[in-house]
């Protein structure tokens, strides 16, 4: 009997990124990368096709990208399996999914310089409530505070118009899409004050359509944990974006941002 190793394809390449590995240029987040520390990297997306409430680790042993395989870390997966939190997803809903395959050709073209010494975390993260978003922050903390894990947050900005079904719009602001930047950006600093309780209250109050919300609420969950024994640590956003300037009700437009966090 031979032992098949468990590949997920890059089933995304080709239409939402170049199936030949060719990158233009890394985005600014990535250049924050050392990959001559890292030895690990964590990816954290959020479902957009199946329903989860927890969170859900991968089916696969390799995550295909045009550059090269990417390795899952089995001792991890083995720890985070041990803790009973983690559903297993399918291979299907793992391909089907693009928020964390989206990073995946970054981060090899970030680490190629290292390529064969380091593993991927894949953990597709469900709707979770205020109380799993901490419990899952706590577990991944200890992770967090170890300088050779590289945590990515998958996550757009705000999805406006109505056929995303959000259309929020602050008239003092001008234009439809300065009504959008400037809740963006009034979200983005509140995620880098890293007080979970802010963020929650703000999409709350707003219910702006940040797709990566829980992982994001992950994050500064584990961010908190970590605080609470004095590790100091801030997050910038380096960059913001839209996929079009939204002027009337008919428009629609997603908004991009990309942030670093820096542990000290």
């Amino acid at each position: 009997m031979s032992n098949r190793v468990v590949c997920r394809e890059a089933s995304h390449a080709g239409s939402w990124y170049s199936a030949s590995g060719k990158l233009s240029a890394l985005p600014h987040a990535y250049k924050q990368v050392d990959p001559s520390i890292t030895r690990r990297v964590f990816i954290l997306g959020p479902s957009h096709h199946v329903p989860l409430s927890r969170c859900a680790l991968s089916p696969a042993e390799v995550y295909r990208t045009p550059l090269y395989d990417l390795r899952i870390d089995q001792k991890v997966y083995a720890d985070l399996w041990k803790t009973g939190l983690f559903e297993r997803m399918s291979l299907q809903t793992d391909e089907d999914e693009h928020s964390i395959e989206m990073h995946l050709p970054y981060t090899a073209k970030a680490m190629e310089s290292h390529k064969d010494e380091f593993s991927i975390v894949p953990v597709l993260v469900g709707a979770l409530s205020e109380s799993k978003e901490q419990e899952y922050g706590k577990l991944l903390s200890k992770y967090l505070a170890d300088p050779s894990n590289l945590f990515i947050i998958s996550s757009d900005f705000c999805h406006w118009g109505q056929r995303f079904r959000y259309t929020y719009y602050d008239e003092s602001q001008g234009e439809i899409y300065r009504s959008i930047e400037n809740l963006d950006k009034m979200g983005m600093s509140i995620i880098e004050q890293l007080d979970p309780m802010s963020f929650t209250n703000y999409l709350k109050k707003y219910r702006n359509t940040i797709c990566g919300r829980h992982p994001i609420g992950v994050l500064l969950n584990a961010v908190a944990e970590l605080r609470k024994s004095g590790l100091e640590m801030n997050f910038s956003f380096l960059n913001y974006a839209q996929s079009s300037q939204c002027r009337n009700w008919q428009d629609s437009s997603v908004s991009y941002a990309a942030g670093a966090l820096i542990v000290h």
